[in-house]
């Protein structure tokens, strides 16, 4: 382990109930400089068009990342004996207007990507992945892309709107943020406005696997077709917490019946092992509608997870 780098707050230093609310307990920062990833928040819910409150999704996932021990005994990566990493808090929205937010959003993350850190980014709804997008276009051109969610996101307006959580991947295309013969998306389900609610990611290049596909099933050998189809290039991971069961994740904004399981999204998110992620996100934490806190606490381990997958993380044999 090299000293220098950040180390969470362990558990017999602090007793978890006490320390920082930061992610892990890890150190924070104001800015990504001299980081290998970071995490960051980015509380906003106006893009909602069901139930709101994701705007405290990433004050909820802190307070359950406490619980989060440092290495990885399933797969056995240490990401703390690697990379420099560190709780950048979050980015400063502004609540009253979605376009000026989605602005702020971009130039936060703008600075994020040219200080080299790879962002690990706490929902918030889904309308935060197109400025997200757009910062990484400027480094990295267009990016592939594994995204898991039980709505497709491809909606061309959602109330007259453009930008909404319904809309971010279909603003993505048309401005060339992603390359749709890499790009998957997993998860998808429910019902739908038109029969064809799915064909338009098909058109694009999309690889869509809807839920039904996953069903009674480990999703280990899917994510080795999906490594093969990304190939080297930058990845971009973005988790929906409604690709989830809402047996496993109620506390959300707009769940849907027949998704996920906790062990499914394990094997995505470790499965994107060996991709060229430049960034991934948790979005669509609702904590109010799960008192329990099991939305939050698996977000936080997913995100965990991301950190655990990212280039240059080590593993310990």
């Amino acid at each position: 382990m090299d000293d220098r780098l950040n180390q969470p707050l362990g558990g017999n230093q602090m007793p978890r109930f006490g320390g920082p609310a930061t992610m892990m307990r890890l150190p924070s920062q104001p800015g990504a400089d001299g980081l290998d990833a970071c995490f960051v928040g980015v509380p906003l819910d106006t893009g909602t068009s069901n139930r709101p409150g994701a705007r405290f999704g990433p004050r909820a996932i802190r307070a359950e990342s406490c619980l989060i021990r440092p290495y990885n005994m399933a797969t056995r990566a240490a990401p703390f004996d690697s990379l420099q990493v560190a709780d950048i808090g979050d980015v400063a929205i502004n609540t009253f207007h979605l376009p000026k937010s989605v602005d702020i959003i971009e130039a936060a993350y703008d600075r994020i990507v040219a200080s080299g850190a790879r962002p690990l980014t706490m929902g918030g709804d889904h309308t935060i992945v197109l400025p997200i997008l757009r910062a990484m276009r400027k480094r990295h051109g267009p990016v592939g892309l594994v995204h898991v969610d039980a709505h497709a996101d491809i909606n061309d307006t959602m109330f007259g709107e453009k930008i909404a959580h319904g809309t971010p991947f279909r603003r993505a295309v048309e401005e060339g943020l992603l390359e749709g013969r890499r790009v998957v998306q997993i998860g998808l389900r429910g019902s739908g406005y038109t029969a064809e609610d799915f064909d338009w990611p098909r058109a694009q290049g999309f690889r869509v696997v809807q839920a039904e596909e996953c069903w009674h099933r480990s999703l280990a050998p899917l994510m080795a077709e999906v490594r093969e189809q990304l190939g080297r290039g930058p990845v971009y991971l973005s988790f929906d917490i409604d690709g989830l069961d809402p047996s496993v994740a109620p506390g959300t904004g707009t769940p849907e019946i027949g998704g996920l399981t906790g062990i499914q999204a394990l094997e995505i998110i470790r499965g994107c092992r060996g991709l060229d992620l430049v960034g991934c996100d948790l979005v669509e934490v609702a904590p109010a509608y799960d008192h329990s806190g099991n939305t939050a606490l698996t977000a936080a381990n997913l995100l965990f997870e991301m950190l655990c997958v990212l280039p240059g993380v080590v593993y310990r044999n």
